[in-house]
């Protein structure tokens, strides 16, 4: 028991736990409405995925959830199996079939240490399907936000456009626009009641006590949740084709989620998750999800992060977390019933905008056209297409791009440098003499190829395995000839931290095309001044020894 858990942090983990859950709550039963299954399924999914992935899980702070990701996946899914069958409950029996393997798959992944590879996906792949993901919530929101009944997909919103004009319920609009008043806006008066909470229970009085006329979730059972899984087994082969596709895609999507969100909380706790634990763990929570009838999650940054500022620090606080949710399921359950439709709209929209990567649309004309037309490409068939070609096009898109480029300027590969004060490495030449009297204070990287997605998480170890006294790194880029999007923010990311450590960043030999790609998005000067910047090591050397002495 205490290998398994840490009761020296309790009333910190207790607090974290608690408030992640009361964010976790409105986030629910929206994410359960979105996937179409109802908003029962999204507080069940929250309460399993919840509670066993933080016992399990690799993370200790992590607070695991439905996901805006995660649930436009299942949408779609429950989609194609209603198209199937012709209604939910005939459907029901794949649809909790497809999140059970996806689960056993995050299991799987796991134990054959697929996290590993997980971090080779390329910045525009990413970029990409989150951004079409983000615009899939905005636009399939748009229809229930005005008290209209939701659309299956998004190019049938935008076909049935005409419809919002004429049939919009004003009282609808209404409702959704002080839903997102509230929730944008009541942050500036006080951050210690999260705002999504607020901004729920606000609209939710206006429409009682108004008595508007306006779509309601509808009563949510009370009680245990019962085991759902009676009908697995007599699923028909012929869409076995089917199952294991979303479900190969949900294990995937909610393992990068996760990991993505394990990171967060590292770089918040300086502390180092276990990817491989991680995944098993958030199969397991996937897993019993579906056994009780509830969508799929994955690590929930929003959750994560405020679970970490009210002082959460073990996996104590992810399990109560989860607890509070199952404890709201007791005795609100019957409350939840008043809840408008169009303000869980109005709570998805927000988050919808906040998924997009704007960072990444920001950038477009000024990183490598490959790469921003691998990342529109990406964004456009995730948001009216399909998600699963999406991602499986992307990565052979960037893949071809990126040996097009290689053999454009004649490189063998990549080969990546050590650091110069490894014991089996050696300064060069032209190194020697400064490093030898300054080799307490700095670190020399080297580095060879371009500075492609392949290589940045090894990139990233790399630089936060330097020692913690270290005063300066030099980069030397002399035999970098290109550098993609993914490189680009991994280099801005280095030396951000970098600079958060109060260690000066010098950049020598810098090429034409990674200058004008760190100018084109202002690391150049803005992280690194134009000074701190040089052609030969020489001058490097020159700047630092009167920053150094």
């Amino acid at each position: 028991m205490k290998q398994l858990f840490d009761f020296t942090n309790l009333k910190g983990d207790f607090t974290g736990g608690l408030v992640a859950g009361v964010v976790a709550l409105p986030l629910a039963l929206a994410f359960g409405v979105q996937s179409g299954m109802g908003a029962t399924a999204g507080l069940y999914g929250a309460i399993a995925v919840g509670i066993f992935a933080a016992l399990f899980g690799g993370t200790e702070t992590q607070a695991s959830g439905p996901t805006g990701p995660m649930t436009v996946v299942s949408a779609a899914l429950v989609a194609a199996a209603i198209q199937l069958n012709g209604s939910l409950d005939d459907a029901m029996s794949i649809i909790l079939l497809t999140f059970l393997l996806g689960g056993a798959f995050q299991v799987v992944f796991g134990f054959l240490n697929i996290a590993n590879y997980v971090k080779y996906f390329p910045y525009p792949v990413i970029s990409g399907f989150m951004s079409g993901v983000g615009l899939i919530i905005v636009i399939l929101q748009i229809f229930p936000f005005a008290g209209l009944g939701s659309a299956k997909s998004t190019v049938a919103v935008v076909q049935n456009l005409p419809q919002l004009f004429s049939e919009a319920n004003v009282q609808a609009l209404l409702l959704g626009g002080i839903t997102i008043a509230v929730y944008q806006f009541f942050p500036k008066i006080t951050k210690a009641i999260p705002s999504a909470l607020v901004a729920l229970i606000v609209a939710t009085l206006v429409a009682y006590f108004a008595k508007m006329d306006v779509p309601l979730i509808g009563e949510i059972p009370s009680g245990l949740p019962s085991l759902q899984l009676g009908g697995i087994l007599e699923v028909d082969p012929s869409v076995y084709g089917l199952v294991i596709e979303y479900a190969l895609v949900l294990a995937v999507l909610g393992s990068i989620d996760s990991l993505l969100t394990s990171v967060i909380a590292d770089n918040m706790t300086k502390t180092k998750h276990n990817s491989n634990r991680e995944l098993i763990g958030q199969g397991i929570g996937n897993m019993l999800a579906a056994a009780i009838g509830g969508i799929p999650g994955a690590g929930a940054t929003k959750g994560t992060v405020v679970n970490i500022n009210a002082g959460g620090r073990t996996r104590l606080s992810g399990i109560i977390h989860g607890l509070f949710l199952l404890a709201v399921l007791l005795g609100l359950g019957k409350l939840a019933a008043h809840i408008p439709l169009c303000v869980l709209a109005g709570l998805l929209i927000p988050i919808g905008f906040k998924i997009i990567d704007f960072k990444g649309l920001k950038h477009l004309t000024k990183v490598p056209r490959s790469d921003a037309v691998v990342l529109v490409l990406v964004l456009l068939i995730t948001t009216f297409g399909s998600l699963i070609n999406a991602v499986g096009i992307g990565i052979a898109l960037a893949c071809l791009l990126f040996m097009k480029k290689s053999g454009d300027i004649s490189e063998r590969g990549l080969e990546v440098g050590k650091i110069a004060d490894l014991e089996d490495s050696k300064p060069w030449q032209d190194e020697k003499e400064f490093y030898d009297k300054y080799k307490d204070k700095i670190i020399i990287k080297h580095l060879y190829g371009p500075l492609f997605f392949g290589f940045t998480s090894y990139f990233k170890d790399q630089i936060k395995s330097l020692p913690d006294d270290i005063e300066a790194v030099i980069l030397r880029m002399d035999r970098v000839p290109y550098i993609d999007q993914s490189g680009l923010y991994t280099l801005e990311d280095i030396v951000f931290d970098l600079h958060e450590q109060n260690v000066k960043v010098i950049l020598v030999g810098l090429k034409d095309q990674p200058c004008d790609m760190l100018k084109a998005i202002d690391v150049i000067p803005d992280l690194i001044p134009e000074e701190a910047t040089f052609g030969n090591i020489e001058g490097g050397f020159a700047y630092l020894r009167k920053q150094l002495d």
